[in-house]
């Protein structure tokens, strides 16, 4: 029996850890991956505190090396269910269950996918959804990149370095970005971009992508153009399937949490991108992590009593 058990190792499951660890309650921490959530798959964070800039995977590894000081511990697993039997919370993975007083979703989100023909079939062929991950792989190429908001052009931006042109497709004739990355994507000569467009078929040879077909919102004219690797950053889904049965979702699937972090459900919590928030970063994450973790202390205190 686990005092907490926290979903998700990324910045804000990390820092609960940290947190409720500290308090000396016993902490599990589940990770179907590796530890850090999105911030495997960035490149450079300048918008977190105490840092001018470093790589999302350094700073995964010293929240990590952090969050295990005073004792949580970590395990790999694929959560499928939870079960609320009041006092006691199941976490259900594929070949274990795990008994905990109180349980902290931070499962995250993912990048939405585009729902066209050709992208399942070329994923990992020429269609990515992670330019740290995969943009080596495409150097001296011309790539797109799908998305008008701020991954999309700092991903851009940062594909620049092996690409030899990066072309930004966005569905409006303006960005939605903050206005500081905008201008660097303006003023990099290898920048170009596709205003008011979709793609609506990535083709290719059976072995990677070759083009993309795009149409024109406001004409509906449709063109092909060679293409040898497309990213796709148009938004994020929330990581809630295996909470759906507990009642604590939106209609988009975002968890519905107060300010304590709490659910509709006593014990249960929810942090970091998986909840239903005006604004998704590392810091709000933090932030987030930082409150449950304190929370679960008070809720098991007051159970002690």
């Amino acid at each position: 029996m686990y005092d907490v058990i926290i979903i998700g190792a990324g910045p804000g499951g990390m820092t609960a850890a940290l947190y409720a660890s500290r308090a000396d309650l016993k902490v599990l921490v589940i990770e179907r991956g590796a530890p850090g959530g999105q911030l495997m798959n960035t490149a450079d964070v300048e918008n977190y505190p105490g840092f001018s800039m470093i790589t999302g995977p350094d700073l995964a590894m010293k929240m990590y090396e952090n969050s295990t000081n005073f004792g949580a511990t970590h395990t790999y697993g694929n959560v499928t269910k939870v079960e609320n039997e009041g006092l006691v919370k199941k976490v259900y993975c594929e070949d274990e269950v795990y008994e905990a007083k109180t349980v902290i979703i931070a499962s995250g989100s993912d990048h939405r996918k585009i729902g066209v023909p050709g992208e399942e079939e070329y994923a990992g062929r020429g269609v990515s959804y992670c330019a740290v991950c995969d943009g080596a792989f495409f150097r001296d190429r011309h790539l797109y990149v799908i998305g008008g908001g701020d991954s999309a052009v700092e991903e851009g931006l940062y594909l620049t370095q092996f690409a030899s042109k990066v072309t930004i497709v966005h569905r409006r004739d303006t960005l939605r970005a903050q206005k500081v990355i905008q201008d660097r994507a303006f003023k990099n000569e290898k920048v170009d971009f596709l205003w008011d467009t979709v793609p609506v078929e990535f083709k290719g040879d059976d072995k990677q992508i070759t083009s993309i077909d795009f149409k024109n919102v406001k004409t509906g004219e449709v063109t092909n153009a060679e293409a040898e690797g497309v990213f796709v950053y148009i938004g994020l889904d929330p990581l809630t399937e295996p909470f759906k049965d507990l009642g604590i979702t939106n209609e988009e699937g975002w968890i519905v949490t107060n300010e304590h972090m709490e659910t509709n459900i006593p014990g249960i919590y929810a942090i970091g991108d998986v909840r239903d928030t005006v604004l998704r970063q590392i810091a709000t994450a933090v932030g987030d992590g930082s409150i449950a973790g304190q929370e679960v202390y008070k809720y098991i205190t007051e159970l002690d009593d």
